[in-house]
């Protein structure tokens, strides 16, 4: 078997399992999609790490001595219908790094990362992936049974955030944050995230 050191010794137009993405050794990193492979941006920008670390730092602390926890990218979160049973790798065609996410479920780890959706997604938009994380990854988070889902946008200083209705299966616009608010994931009530502290320089 050849080995897979790079993105151009693959089809971009096939489709992959997770059992095929643990054999690449790339140095890109990348995710699937319903099996498509989609490049990520390049590193991270300043503000990009910036506002992920402060997420984190207020996140971080809140669960400290909690059964839930939060990990942040690279972290492979391997993602299924949610009616669905546990796969093996080779039947889970999507696999992606959320830049935060909050596992409640211990069961769900692995050495690898997670298997099954997070309880809370949270994602730090970049200028090159904002429309794969407004689109396909909204989809494929809402069909997969992502209770919370943030969309953070860095320039615009703004939060959305989304929540799965249970009934519809479908995420509702649960409120929009703006620079200086106070955000609470709806999971979460206590957690308290000052967005000042978060969008700060």
């Amino acid at each position: 078997m050849t080995k897979i050191t790079e993105l151009s010794q693959l089809d971009l137009n096939a489709t992959y399992s997770y059992a095929d993405y643990l054999t690449w050794q790339l140095e890109e990193t990348v995710e699937l999609i319903r099996g498509k492979i989609m490049a990520m941006s390049p590193a991270p920008n300043l503000k990009h790490q910036r506002i992920s670390r402060n997420m984190l730092l207020s996140i971080g602390n809140y669960f400290k001595h909690k059964s839930c926890q939060v990990f942040v990218a690279p972290f492979d979160v391997k993602l299924y219908n949610s009616k669905k049973s546990k796969l093996a790798d080779q039947d889970v065609y999507s696999v992606v790094q959320p830049d935060l996410c909050v596992i409640c479920d211990e069961d769900k780890l692995t050495e690898q990362g997670c298997n099954g959706a997070p309880d809370w997604i949270i994602e730090v938009l970049s200028p090159g992936n904002s429309k794969k994380d407004m689109r396909l990854k909204y989809d494929l988070y809402q069909e997969n049974g992502v209770t919370e889902y943030w969309l953070v946008y860095p320039y615009e200083q703004a939060v959305y955030q989304f929540v799965l209705d249970r009934d519809s299966e479908k995420y509702q616009l649960f409120a929009m944050h703006a620079g200086d608010d106070i955000a609470t994931p709806s999971l979460f009530p206590e957690l308290q995230i000052d967005l000042a502290e978060v969008f700060a320089e």
